[in-house]
């Protein structure tokens, strides 16, 4: 007689999830959300423009976009030491840090260690995470995914007033604060790679996070384990791909106008600072719950519903930006809106590239995708700045509304048509990875 009340194994994956989590909260939260606080004190103290300094952020993303290809394809090389990669990543990033405590008024030394340090974030939270997660979740992908990336919005929390405080503080400075918070970045991301970082040992772990009833159904075929994945030379040929690719770019486009420059856009229409601060934080508070929400958004309504729903969400976004100037209480309804739907793009890029694409070179091709969405953010600074020069605010958030609608289009698209093409293909055991 089959004894059911077995006891279940407990899942290792779920420490992961805690590991990826405090990456996103501290080592990326660090390098990403902490250092522009840094620049009205550097700019200040060694006599740079906002132009010249700001120029780190575009090069480092330019950098890290190119290399993320390249640190996909090493990482999902199975013959890869991880733990050595996230040690390598680890001290790129934190250790980078807290080398803009010596580049004082060296404009190049901040251009060369913004690029190592986002090399490194690359590493261990933009590729890595997402691979990691994608190893071990077969089933609960989405929630194991914005349980991780909620990470950074809670991190953020803390480190903005930890933050304000050193660089206010005439004892600290903002060199002191770089060393500060790269040793913080460094020693925690040494300890998670060191003691937490790995990948299944085998299938048997992974069988653990199979819900029992799903188990005993699927015993013989273990469809539910099944990894499979195309090669990144069968995904480039396909057209759907590259449709997936451009969307990512009209991504890009619409999150550097909306998440970056509503601030702006707000002061100039004459709104107090405690206006502004007020959606800011209600924007912040509504990311955490967006990534939650958006993982679990994946998970039960499958990827067309949830699609859907979020364009449908940016384009109310971009309608609350039009009509603010006459009813600013639509500011708290873009802020709401707008953090739901930030999984799009913090979520969105790894889990559809393992949806559709699975694991077989799941981190190469991760890395094809985040360039295109890193050519749109970058692009979509500049385009935003000329269409508002040239037409003024209200036009061109209609314009970054068209581009999130072309956006949210291309992915059902794409997405649609690769997995009917992958239903017809039989793909799970035509490319089952032995």
């Amino acid at each position: 007689m089959e004894n059911t009340n077995t006891k279940k194994p407990f899942f290792y994956g779920w420490i992961i999830v805690v590991a990826c989590m405090l990456i996103q909260a501290v080592p990326y939260g660090i390098a990403t959300n902490v250092q522009p606080q840094f620049i009205n004190f550097v700019t200040s103290a060694e006599g740079f423009t906002l132009t010249q300094f700001s120029l780190l952020f575009t090069i480092g993303t330019i950098v890290s976009a190119i290399a993320s290809p390249y640190i996909g394809k090493i990482l999902s090389d199975p013959k890869t030491n991880i733990k050595l990669v996230y040690i390598i990543g680890s001290i790129l990033c934190g250790g980078g840090f807290a080398l803009f405590s010596l580049a004082g008024g060296n404009l190049w030394a901040y251009y060369g260690i913004s690029a190592l340090v986002q090399v490194g974030t690359s590493i261990v939270s933009a590729i890595g995470v997402p691979l990691l997660l994608n190893a071990w979740f077969k089933e609960n992908k989405g929630l194991a995914m914005g349980l991780a990336f909620s990470g950074s919005g809670i991190g953020n929390i803390f480190l903005q007033q930890a933050a304000a405080r050193l660089l206010s503080n005439p004892n600290y400075g903002y060199a002191k604060a770089y060393l500060i918070f790269g040793i913080i970045s460094l020693v925690v991301s040494l300890i998670i790679s060191i003691f937490l970082v790995r990948l299944p040992k085998g299938e048997s772990e992974l069988a653990a996070n199979v819900p029992r009833k799903k188990a005993k159904t699927e015993n013989n075929s273990k469809t539910a384990l099944t990894r499979w994945g195309y090669t990144l030379k069968e995904v480039t040929k396909m057209k759907l791909f590259w449709v997936l690719a451009i969307a990512f770019i009209f991504v890009g486009f619409y999150v550097s106008g909306m998440s970056v420059q509503y601030t702006s856009y707000l002061y100039k229409l004459g709104f107090s600072a405690t206006y502004v601060a007020n959606i800011g934080s209600i924007f912040a508070l509504f990311s955490i719950l967006g990534n939650l929400s958006g993982g679990l958004f994946f998970d039960k309504l499958g990827i067309k519903k949830t699609l859907l729903l979020s364009g449908i969400m940016v384009i109310l976004c971009g309608l609350c930006l039009v009509f603010i100037p006459n009813i600013p209480a639509l500011g708290y309804l873009f802020a709401v809106l707008l953090g739901i739907t930030i999984f799009a793009y913090i979520l969105g890029p790894s889990y559809l590239t393992g949806a559709l694409f699975g694991d077989r070179e799941f981190g190469t091709i991760l890395g094809i995708v985040q360039v295109f969405f890193a050519i749109g953010y970058a692009l979509g600074t500049v385009l935003f700045g000329m269409s508002v020069d040239t037409f003024g605010y209200a036009t061109s958030w209609v314009i970054t509304t068209i581009y999130a609608a072309i956006a949210y289009g291309c992915l059902l698209i794409a997405s649609i048509g690769i997995i009917k093409y992958n239903k017809e293909q039989n793909v799970t055991e035509t490319k089952k990875i032995v």
